[in-house]
């Protein structure tokens, strides 16, 4: 089941609202700029291939906004992803005018979450359309709408490709942890290491699914679970800190995760709590599986020291739900996420195929290839 996480439909930014899953399944409209970096930010819509595409549709957005302010026709949108463009008087700007509006959307977005690579990928993938020759302005917003829609379209084929290239490691009667959400809610909308499981799943095998709660936001217990139990596979809860005793009790066969960041040397940034997991893999004999997109790979980045580490909130540890849980002048230790080294990492799955023991030489070897 593809899930509806993201949509660009008449001149708006659709996303259902992640934080208020699963109790309440309600969807967005985003008129603005604001509103889409607000979404980012607040997690309203996360996962590294979904914020890569909202932020790709917040620049269109604010193409979207001044186009329609500056023409005589006053339409009520310009974009959709099912119909693309809508006929209206084209307004007197330039290129230069044009590139100026997606900069600003450009700047405004990319200090909403500094961890995940595909936010900076659909950023500048947006403003590559200046590297044509294209002189017309109508024309480069058509380009601009393009490449939007592409991005949302090939990240959907990419997530596919990942679940048919991993469901080779899932057997019949495994038991399977997993951490965060790297399912249909953090992505185009069929996942990257849930794509693996989807796939496994239509091909027939039966399997259970652990899933790590995911403190302090849940995402594992409020979302992975909710699109596990709607895709038909058998999952249970567990709090984070059970992970050690369910490897103890042998009912661990093998772990994957998705990624928000992968180094040149392998290294990967996901969900903090994933190191831990790493580390039970280690010292229990088990695999652990990576599912990303080549996206998300940082080829600029030597090893997982040099990765950015979003310090969230600390209200988030603070507080459960409205009641606070500690004391008031205690200090707060809250990172999203942490750095898993390549050699903990059994083998990662891409689009393209699989990197197995991940190294530099091998990683620079299959992205050049």
């Amino acid at each position: 089941m593809i899930i509806e996480t993201i949509d660009y439909n008449k001149g708006m930014v659709v996303i259902i609202d992640q934080t208020l899953l699963p109790n309440n399944e309600k969807f967005l409209n985003l008129r603005t700029l604001n509103e889409v970096a607000e979404a980012i930010r607040s997690l309203r819509v996360r996962g590294a291939p979904a914020i890569g595409i909202a932020a790709s549709y917040g620049m269109l957005l604010h193409l979207d906004t001044m186009l329609r302010t500056e023409s005589v026709d006053n339409p009520e949108y310009i974009f959709d992803r099912e119909v693309g463009i809508k006929p209206f008087s084209f307004p007197d700007i330039s290129i230069d005018e044009i590139r100026n509006c997606l900069w600003e959307a450009k700047k405004r977005l990319e200090v909403t979450r500094p961890t995940a690579i595909n936010l900076f990928y659909a950023l500048e993938r947006m403003l590559s359309v200046f590297d044509t020759e294209e002189e017309d302005p109508r024309r480069l917003c058509e380009l601009v709408a393009r490449e939007a829609f592409s991005i949302h379209a090939e990240e959907l084929e990419t997530e596919i490709k990942i679940g048919e290239n991993g469901a080779r490691y899932i057997k019949d009667g495994m038991n399977i942890l997993t951490h965060c959400n790297a399912g249909g809610l953090a992505t185009a909308g069929y996942g990257t290491a849930l794509a693996v499981l989807y796939t496994a799943k239509k091909e027939g095998k039966e399997f259970l699914v652990y899933a790590d709660e995911t403190r302090p936001l849940f995402q594992g217990a409020r979302l992975t679970a909710w699109e596990l139990e709607k895709n038909g596979i058998d999952v249970s809860v567990l709090c984070d800190n059970a992970a050690a005793s369910l490897f103890a009790a042998g009912k661990v066969d093998l772990v994957i995760v998705g990624a928000d960041r992968i180094a040149s040397n392998g290294d990967v940034a996901n969900k903090i709590g994933t190191l831990g997991l790493a580390i039970l893999c280690k010292a229990y004999s088990k695999p652990l599986y990576v599912a990303a997109p080549l996206s998300t790979f940082d080829i600029n980045i030597a090893d997982g020291n040099d990765i950015p580490i979003e310090q969230r909130s600390g209200g988030e540890i603070s507080y459960f739900g409205k009641r606070r849980i500690v004391p008031e002048n205690v200090n707060i230790y809250n990172p999203g996420f942490d750095v898993t080294p390549a050699e903990y990492i059994s083998s990662i799955i891409t689009e393209k195929g699989v990197i197995e023991n991940p190294g530099r030489g091998k990683i620079a070897s299959f992205i050049r290839d």
